[in-house]
């Protein structure tokens, strides 16, 4: 689905990926409705798109919150007239500690928001995209979502899980107007990274072989897929490469994300 004069709510949109996706989309002529958590940030992205006027508006919204996401539709719709899309790009990592040493309130905030928040979004605005001819469904999910990342469980857990959702939401939807493509991003360059401990600057250095992509160039790359109604989109060599890796020798991949992330976190 091409994006130009299409209205598009993308979640995330006060930060990092979910910004830079608002700021292309409107680049390429879209409407964008961008949702996030925290109004300030939000602020910034509104300021930064401010060159778009009336084409860009926010909506302050806990996606975990079932009540809140509800209410979304009517909001956008009273605003645009019309949805033609979601990108559920809104996530959060866990505390970078093994499972066992995960408290539950940790635990229960990583799948609220990384899966009911999708599937939210998802079930209170498909029956708006169906009565479109033409709309589309994209979901992030994560290089962690298809390969084990130690102090990140639970997080790949819930990225497996939209991975999944994603998934079979496109084949019972196969026979209708609504595209749907689930994205695995590998290192991007977002403050994602401070939350473990670790900034761009070292995975950039880290024996020169891990280098995070800019957010700006990974909007570019999950809306070009959406476009082409891509079903997988790859995001970064690292993650087209573990792909690969992980399909022909899982156990393999496994360590070796284990090892490279043991040196990365501990140099």
């Amino acid at each position: 689905m091409k994006v130009d004069n299409k209205v598009l709510l993308v979640t995330g949109a006060g930060s990092g990926i979910g910004r830079e996706l608002v700021l292309h989309l409107l680049s390429k002529g879209a409407r964008v409705a961008g949702v996030d958590l925290n109004a300030k940030a939000l602020d910034e992205t509104a300021r930064l798109a401010a060159a778009h006027g009336a084409q860009f508006a926010t909506f302050v919204t806990n996606i975990s919150d079932r009540a809140g996401v509800e209410a979304l539709p009517a909001q956008v719709l009273a605003h645009f007239g019309s949805i033609d899309g979601i990108i559920n790009c809104a996530g959060i990592i866990q505390p970078f500690v093994k499972v066992n040493d995960l408290d539950y309130a940790a635990i229960e905030r990583v799948l609220n928001v990384n899966f009911f928040g999708t599937l939210f979004v998802i079930k209170f605005f498909l029956p708006h995209l169906l009565q479109r001819s033409q709309a589309h469904i994209v979901n992030i999910s994560s290089m962690g979502g298809f390969v084990p990342v130690p102090g990140q469980t639970i997080y790949g857990a819930s990225k497996a899980a939209v991975k999944l959702l994603s998934e079979g939401l496109g084949s019972e939807l196969v026979d209708t107007n609504v595209r749907v493509t689930v994205v695995f991003p590998g290192a991007v360059a977002t403050n994602i990274l401070a939350k473990l401990g670790v900034s761009a600057q070292d995975t950039s250095a880290h024996k020169g072989k891990t280098k995070a992509m800019p957010p700006s160039k990974a909007a570019e790359i999950i809306v070009r897929g959406m476009e082409r109604d891509a079903f997988h989109v790859f995001v970064g060599r690292d993650a087209m490469i573990m792909d690969k890796l992980y399909r022909l020798n899982p156990a393999f991949a496994a360590r070796a994300i284990a090892k490279k992330m043991s040196a990365l976190l501990n140099p």
